[in-house]
């Protein structure tokens, strides 16, 4: 069980307002409140002229906040010496997710380089992976909205889960050798009117969290192993960054 506040039993799953438990259950009420946010949040998007890291906190917060009181908060505030894995894949320290989001954002807001580097802008904001919850359906968001600005969007119903989800592993663990920009590349088509944004982003495989792999707390990053596994990690990935 994924519990980095350690008060699961008292609070529930992530502390969320109705204090549950059960994964089943939580799971469907987490994206019924992504559903019902949806509309207010792509509308959020089209109105920024240029969108910064306090708004991508914003469309999380706008998303998830009926469910979780943190919603809105990165790891930075959330959970600041936890590490974090999903499926064996690691993310960012907490002090470097912004960092980390904010050069998605700068290098997806450059026309050309998100029409020809999509894989590469949504591998950073997977590295950072701010939030406990709720970041790939914030980050699918952001990233739609930045491939529309580009003039292209990409037909993320017909890529599998699984697939996908191994390129972005590689992306995060390789970033710079254009693995999930190959993957990508096979799904793009010309931007789709926001009027169908809703229903397609409905037909997404695995959006609503069935079959979902939870994130894993490694443990403290004043923990020496824990800090030493770390290092080797961020290593791994800023010697793929230098030596594409």
């Amino acid at each position: 069980m994924f519990d980095p506040f350690k008060d699961f039993e008292q609070a529930g799953y992530l502390r969320n307002k109705f204090q549950e438990k059960d994964p089943e259950i939580v799971r469907h009420l987490e994206h019924t409140m992504f559903r019902a946010g949806l509309d207010d949040a792509l509308v959020f998007l089209e109105r920024l002229e240029e969108i910064s890291y306090q708004d991508f906190l914003e469309v999380h917060k706008i998303l998830f906040q009926e469910f979780y009181p943190w919603a809105g908060q990165d790891r930075q505030i959330t959970a600041p010496n936890c590490s974090v894995s999903k499926a064996g894949t690691m993310f960012c320290h907490p002090r470097d997710a912004r960092r980390a989001v904010e050069e998605g954002l700068r290098i997806g807001q450059n026309i050309e380089y998100m029409r020809n580097k999509p894989g590469e802008v949504m591998g950073y904001f997977a590295y950072g992976h701010p939030f406990l919850d709720g970041n790939g359906r914030t980050m699918l968001l952001i990233h739609s909205e930045l491939c529309h600005r580009a003039g292209f969007c990409i037909e993320w119903s017909r890529t599998n889960k699984n697939d996908y989800l191994r390129a972005l592993s590689e992306e995060i663990e390789s970033p710079s050798r254009g693995i999930l920009d190959d993957y990508l590349r096979n799904f793009i088509e010309i931007s789709q009117g926001r009027h169908l944004w809703n229903s397609s982003i409905h037909n997404i495989q695995g959006l609503d969290g069935e079959d979902h792999i939870s994130n894993t707390v490694d443990g403290d990053y004043t923990d020496a192993r824990v800090a030493q596994e770390y290092r080797a990690f961020d290593m791994k990935r800023e010697s793929s960054k230098q030596n594409p």
